[in-house]
């Protein structure tokens, strides 16, 4: 599981870039802070959503 994105430690930050790589963001469950339930299969819709927006919103 990954720190929450406000953590300065963590891997991914909010916009769900992967922090000191350019042009890498991750949009699955294993950004969760916690575990989630499962099957994972609605967890990884609710995350990847809201990322397709940040991305086609981005042009990146």
């Amino acid at each position: 599981m990954c720190r929450p994105p406000g953590d300065p430690s963590a891997v991914v930050g909010e916009d769900r870039r992967v922090r000191g790589v350019d042009g890498l963001r991750v949009a699955d469950p294993s950004i969760a802070p916690v575990a989630l339930r499962a099957p994972t299969a609605l967890d990884a819709m609710m995350i990847g959503e809201p990322a397709t927006a940040l991305i086609i919103g981005d042009g990146t």
